[in-house]
């Protein structure tokens, strides 16, 4: 209790300027408030306070606006948080000093804050106790006279406060203990009170007004208008007492319920679940058996809008986890419809097809020199003499730098970044496109055979650009090693083009098809399964880091690369200029044939970890700089995807405003008319009667 001691000279302080000076220092050094902190306090302060008689104070709208959540997931207003005004309005005067202001956000900082502050606000005496007549006055003039009665003379009570003289007084651990214990309670008296003949059974109606005076607030709009067909349950069009308490349990175990949910889900194969596999994932996940076969029919059943026997994706309990959560109208069908226009489809692809191309071009420059020694250690002939030019790899780039220099490396650049850009802005737009159409909407997967089509037909289209792309660059790269050889005359690319003419552009495309098809079909389901399965994107809302990408894009590049380097390498052999002496190759087939019978099986391979060192890294660097591109410059008229957003998978607010607001959900897990009564009638203060609420001399 070092803070209580620390706080109670502010609490019980008036106008004693130098005596809350003192215990506001006490303050500040029972919890070691960082300087930081405290101006970042007085920014809030100073923003939202009002100049009243010389002096700032805030007010209870300007305290709400100090303290709320700027985006609060939960169907909680922001005008009920004035119901903390109180217990931060230590001198009842109506107003909020930078002194009460700075003991609130430090209360704040305690782990307990949340109850805490509800042991404030019924600790109207601020004696640090709480007595019969408190708890039952506070209570009761805050729940209204048109809800559903609550005994206090029951033997609940009486085991915590004693009998109404007040033989025993809650202290603060006490306290907790019986505000976690209570909306149980009052859900009991309740249900007794409802059913009148008392057959264990409450109408429909009645059920949903139990649970909109002690839940309502954690429910969606959707949910409360079907709570009464969880009589459909059961025989008999009525709600048993245990179907109730199934109900209330599960409400109570809600981010429980969510987190078995989300994992249940991202571990399925089709991204759904049944209610065999809610209740083996949670016996699987915990000590103890966590939830009932009834409580997981009623989680299916308003997941499933009456239909508990089917297999529900994640975007189906949106309505059961979200309080917020909205039904979708004929507006946003309308929406949709226009978004899958042809006019939208066009427009979506064009913007993802520039974004690709700079993708594309940045990918290219940081790898353009390994391919520069890829290339020539490909094109070298080890059956001609005097043509063994490289021992390896790092011999061939110690050899560029020392004959041709620098610039050497990147010989062939120019036409490469013209090429790169459609020629990898068509293959991630093609692979984009057919996801997206054989995607699942709901679970947002996609079957293994639609990702290799998806990725083969990208593969495909690409050669259009990277045929006359590649061959003008491979003969570049070469013309260095043929200089020092022959002594021939460098030429420019576009000499290359004219030599070639249109159909010599598309020489070996056939090799170029059989390297990009199958290069593309393993590598971009290899990207997403990296990215799903090993660095679990989407995992409880989970978004990988910039090194996740630039990892999951460059493993999935190894495979992919080292296994279609046979085709790199007959590509290559049938786009560059054979030389005088060099073998001629006739087409495709011949040039396998005769690669193996010359060179053996290893020549195929050639180049095969340049390629590695090569594609990994550019694939990695481009699909990195495209998934950034895309989260930077989304596209403007994008549809959302749907996703089930909560506190779970939010972005955190400050710990002090999650506090306040944990604060709140406890007097409402009392009556859901905390702080609303205030609201609706525009009277902040009278939160609870005025004689308690008077300053005690």
């Amino acid at each position: 209790m070092g803070l209580l001691s620390a706080v109670l000279p502010i609490v019980q302080c008036d106008s004693d300027s130098s005596l809350a000076a003192s215990a506001l220092k006490s303050v500040r050094t029972a919890v070691s408030v960082p300087e930081t902190e405290l101006k970042r306090w007085r920014r809030i302060f100073d923003t939202n306070s009002k100049l009243i008689n010389g002096e700032r104070y805030l007010d209870p709208d300007s305290f709400v606006n100090a303290i709320a959540p700027a985006g609060d997931l939960s169907k909680i207003g922001k005008a009920q948080f004035a119901i903390l005004f109180k217990v931060a309005d230590h001198s009842k005067r109506g107003l909020i000093s930078w002194e009460d202001f700075i003991v609130f956000e430090t209360l704040l900082k305690r782990p307990d804050a949340d109850y805490w502050m509800a042991f404030q606000f019924f600790d109207v005496d601020n004696s640090g106790y709480i007595d019969f007549d408190e708890f039952k006055n506070v209570m009761s003039a805050n729940i209204g006279s048109d809800a559903i009665p609550f005994d206090f003379d029951c033997d609940w009570v009486k085991l915590y406060l004693g009998r109404k003289n007040g033989t025993h007084v809650l202290g603060y651990n006490e306290f907790t203990q019986l505000m976690k214990g209570l909306q149980g309670e009052r859900l009991r008296q309740a249900f007794k009170y409802l059913d009148k003949d008392q057959d264990g059974f409450i109408k429909p109606d009645e059920f949903k007004r139990i649970i909109l005076e002690i839940a309502g607030h954690k429910l969606s709009d959707a949910v409360i208008d079907r709570l009464p067909t969880l009589c459909t349950l059961s025989p008999g069009q009525r709600i048993s007492y245990s179907e109730v308490i199934a109900f209330h349990n599960v409400i109570r175990e809600m981010d429980m319920v969510e987190r078995i949910i989300r994992e249940a889900t991202a571990s399925s194969k089709d991204g759904r679940i049944n209610q065999s596999n809610f209740l083996d994932y949670a016996s699987s996940s915990s000590r103890y058996s966590l939830f009932t076969p009834m409580e997981a029919s009623i989680i299916f059943h308003f997941a499933g809008r009456g239909n508990g026997d089917q297999r529900l994706a994640l975007l189906d309990f949106a309505q059961l986890l979200d309080p917020r959560w909205v039904a979708p109208h004929d507006a946003v069908e309308t929406k949709k419809q226009t978004s899958t226009s042809l006019l939208h489809t066009i427009g979506h692809s064009a913007y993802s097809f520039v974004q690709g191309g700079f993708a594309g071009a940045i990918g290219a420059t940081i790898v353009y020199p390994i391919d520069m020694v890829k290339t020539r250690m490909q094109n070298q002939r080890s059956t001609v003499v005097g043509q063994v030019l490289y021992k390896n790899s790092i011999d061939c780039a110690r050899k560029i730098l020392l004959n041709e220099g620098f610039r050497g490396l990147y010989r062939g650049l120019g036409p490469q970044l013209v090429g790169v850009a459609p020629e990898k802005a068509i293959k991630l737009t093609v692979n984009d496109l057919i996801r997206s159409r054989a995607m699942d909407p709901e679970t947002g997967r996609i079957k293994l055979g639609w990702e290799l089509v998806a990725g083969g037909t990208a593969g495909g289209c690409q050669v259009i650009f990277t045929n006359p792309l590649e061959i003008v660059k491979i003969r570049l790269q070469v013309q260095g090693e043929a200089a020092k050889a022959e002594g021939a005359v460098p030429r420019g690319a576009m000499h290359i083009i004219r030599q070639l003419g249109l159909v010599g552009l598309y020489k070996g495309a056939s090799a170029c098809l059989l390297r990009d098809i199958p290069f593309s079909a393993i590598y971009f389901p290899a990207y997403g399964h990296l990215k799903s399965d090993v660095f679990k994107e989407g995992y409880n809302g989970k978004q990988l880091s910039f090194m996740e990408t630039l990892a999951a894009a460059g493993i999935a590049g190894m495979p992919a690369a080292y296994f279609t380097t046979p085709a790199d390498v007959v590509k290559t052999r049938l786009q560059v200029e054979a030389r005088k002496g060099q073998t001629h190759y006739k087409g495709l087939q011949d040039a396998f044939v005769k690669i193996y019978q010359e060179e053996g099986f290893r020549a195929l391979f050639k180049g095969g970890p340049a390629r590695v060192l090569r594609s990994s890294p550019q694939f990695g660097f481009t699909l990195l700089a495209y998934e950034q591109l895309k989260k930077i410059l989304p596209y403007p008229w994008d549809d959302k995807p749907r996703r089930v957003e909560t506190a779970l998978t939010s972005r955190p607010d400050e710990i002090s405003k999650i506090r306040a607001r944990n604060a709140l959900k406890i007097l409402l897990d009392v009556h859901g008319d905390f702080g609303r009564r205030a609201a609706a009638s525009g009277d902040k203060l009278s939160l609870i009667s005025p004689k308690l609420y008077s300053r005690k001399d």
